[in-house]
């Protein structure tokens, strides 16, 4: 046996979050997602949200089509830790739209009311089809029958934060990426972290509600490319700027960071495959794409 297939077979005996953390970087890896349907689902889920009919099977092929069509992510939400069954069930429609994000929530009585949802409505402004939601939503992954690491790491995390955002922090089925657990999305931005303790996470949640972009554990902005997301990553790490102070603009390979106030950012990305790992606990090693920023220039601004 060579070194090289020692050192393979070493890293597929880790956990995915475990082989991941050894040399992948995390900006550029959130979920692109721009609306999302988030539904209350106190009880078990399966692996698979909606192939898995945990909603119920006529029901969950129907919302397979109608959010595929209208292009929305389903997520099921329940709080942390053990909660009483109740007669209505909460429902978040989101848009992480950069411009105006925006958070709307509403009670339903039956699932099937989820029918009769305007998803379409989802990508323009805010419809007024439940109340708004003011303050940052917090989706902890907790998906165990996804992965482990979800459940090892986001159930601690989403238990201590509940207890700390109790109207704002929601255990949920798989994000996208459960090597970088605990994986934590801020919404209506959709700011997406990974790799985060305990303390890291009330940082990050703690600045959220303070309109401030935490940096530590930043994996990217979901309505963003991978490369966008780590080209504004980036110009982040350089300057302090709230949530709705940068724009991204990626045409014919070139980024472009702009701050409202006029200065802007040319910033170049690179991809490199890196060595095989297991994408999630359990499965085939594979080669991993990881996103890197070659080179970032301030723009003169226009006069």
């Amino acid at each position: 046996m060579t070194a090289e297939t020692r050192g393979a077979d070493a890293v597929a005996a880790l956990t995915c979050s475990a082989a991941s953390a050894i040399d992948e970087p995390l900006p550029g890896t959130a979920a692109t997602v721009t609306t999302w349907l988030c539904v209350e689902q106190p009880g078990a889920w399966g692996r698979d949200v909606l192939g898995d009919a945990v909603l119920g099977t006529e029901l969950s092929a129907e919302l397979a089509r109608a959010t595929t069509a209208a292009k929305v992510r389903l997520m099921l939400v329940r709080r942390p830790g053990r909660t009483a069954r109740r007669d209505t069930r909460t429902v978040l429609l989101v848009n992480s739209g950069p411009e105006n994000p925006w958070c709307e929530q509403l009670e339903i009585a039956d699932l099937d009311e989820l029918l009769n949802l305007d998803l379409a409505a989802l990508s323009g402004p805010a419809p007024g089809i439940g109340t708004a939601v003011a303050n940052p939503v917090v989706l902890v992954c907790a998906h165990a029958k996804r992965d482990q690491c979800c459940a090892l790491y986001g159930r601690p995390i989403a238990a201590q934060l509940g207890k700390l955002y109790p109207d704002a922090v929601w255990e949920c089925s798989h994000t996208g990426g459960h090597r970088f657990a605990p994986s934590m999305i801020m919404l209506p931005t959709g700011y997406t972290y990974g790799r985060l303790d305990t303390t890291a996470s009330a940082a990050v949640v703690a600045a959220a509600f303070a309109g401030v972009v935490a940096i530590d554990g930043l994996r990217g902005r979901s309505v963003y490319s991978p490369a966008a997301q780590a080209a504004e990553i980036a110009v982040r790490e350089r300057i302090d700027a709230g949530p709705a102070e940068l724009s991204v603009l990626e045409a014919d390979g070139t980024i472009i960071v702009s701050h409202i106030d006029g200065r802007s950012w040319r910033v170049a990305t690179a991809s490199r495959t890196l060595p095989a790992r297991p994408a999630s606990c359990g499965a085939a090693p594979k080669p991993v794409e990881a996103v890197s920023v070659v080179s970032l220039t301030e723009l003169q601004a226009r006069r």
